[in-house]
């Protein structure tokens, strides 16, 4: 319901209402018909400044830029097409010499100039685009995992639960099925943890490219949970954006799920939790799977050999230094510190000097990227996740 000018205060007023009484900030705005990033945006205007916080605020500039003389605009313009292949800080120098009674506009004046005119391409910062990695097909038991958050659904306490779900490829046995009250990380680290120590450690897991599986902002699309399997030695397989049929066993199972546990729902987390656990018993050892001759996945699934672990901490004796990542996702060389990205937080790095000032960062066996002293900024190297992301173990 899209928001009036009438009614804008109110509808305002609502909406926090709603937030502060328990309700999913995802769900509400699509009801409002707003964007989530309005939707935080008014929900901290209200932490700040309460109900005045809501109130529409002046759009009147704070501050107005002195627009530079038409005839420095032209010279700058003229400057740059006898010399193309200058950039701002070349033709402010040269405009400077030849009016020597004017004070000179600064650099980024210049380029905002050349920018307005269309003289200057700007430089677009690469950003990783998800595109999956190539999938297997295997036969044997834990040597593929699916992984997955099924669609959420409102509790009889108007509640959202998130189910996130855990399969085994090969042998459709439903590991895991546990009703969350959101899709946070450290949530679903719990579970993923409990899943590990009861079943062994699989070779692959294989997911989508939403959160928390995988970070859009983040080197290679990896988050903390991904970094987290890789030190496990687990490899990452991700399924094409906008391809589910890639991950078509697990959402057939969804599909069951959905029909025989959810509808109607429960009225909390306990009671939903506990027939998603009745759900489980029967999904594995009293409901025949025609892919498996008719027989039950409890008769097919066996543990994995690979018990879990924790990691130990990384060391890289063959690089020239090895660095810890801050929780800011920061490693820091000579006084300066450089962005590498918050997924490796807690993190050890090896980097090593390749040219005079350059410098390459690796995680475990993996080239990340490179920086130079001067500018303190990572550029990835060729995604090293593309191929299966480590070598297969024996189950």
């Amino acid at each position: 319901m899209p928001w009036t000018v009438s009614n804008l205060m109110d509808e305002r007023i609502k909406f926090v209402g709603r937030l502060l009484e328990g309700e999913k900030m995802a769900p509400l705005c699509r009801e409002f018909g707003i964007s989530r990033k309005t939707g935080y945006k008014l929900f901290n205007r209200y932490k700040d400044a309460g109900l005045d916080g809501l109130k529409d605020k002046s759009r009147t500039p704070y501050k107005h830029g002195m627009r530079i003389p038409f005839q420095v605009e032209r010279s700058i313009l003229r400057l740059k097409k006898e010399y193309p292949q200058w950039g701002a800080p070349k033709i402010r120098e040269k405009l400077q010499r030849q009016y020597p009674q004017l004070k000179p506009p600064a650099i980024s004046t210049v380029h905002a100039v050349l920018f307005r005119h269309g003289m200057v391409k700007s430089k677009r910062k690469r950003r990783y685009k998800a595109s999956g990695t190539p999938l297997t097909d295997p036969k044997v038991a834990n040597t593929l995992w699916c992984a997955d958050f099924k669609g959420e659904f409102l509790l009889g306490n108007k509640k959202y639960c998130y189910p996130l779900t855990i399969t085994d490829y090969s042998s459709r046995y439903l590991l895991a099925c546990d009703a969350l009250d959101s899709t946070r990380t450290v949530d679903s680290f719990t579970v993923f943890e409990r899943t590990f120590k009861d079943y062994g450690l699989p070779n692959a897991i294989r997911t989508d490219n939403g959160l928390p599986f995988s970070s859009p902002n983040a080197l290679f699309g990896l988050s903390r949970l991904s970094v987290w399997w890789l030190r496990l030695g687990i490899n990452i397989e991700r399924i094409k954006p906008g391809n589910p049929q890639q991950n078509g066993r697990h959402e057939r199972m969804h599909l069951t799920l959905k029909k025989e546990a959810t509808k109607p729902a429960q009225l909390n987390f306990l009671q939903q939790q506990e027939r998603f656990d009745k759900f489980i018993e029967h999904y594995n050892n009293d409901r025949p799977h025609q892919a498996l001759s008719m027989r039950y996945p409890g008769e097919v699934y066996t543990p994995s050999v690979r018990e879990f672990f924790q990691p130990e901490e990384l060391d890289y004796p063959m690089h020239d230094k090895t660095l810890l990542v801050t929780q800011c996702g920061r490693i820091c060389i000579r006084r300066r510190k450089v962005n590498l990205s918050k997924v490796f937080a807690g993190q050890t790095v090896g980097i090593s000097e390749v040219d005079d000032k350059i410098w390459s960062v690796n995680f475990m066996e993996y080239e990340l990227g490179f920086f130079d002293e001067e500018v303190g900024r990572i550029e990835p190297a060729n995604n090293p996740f593309l191929p299966n992301v480590l070598p297969m173990h024996p189950v």
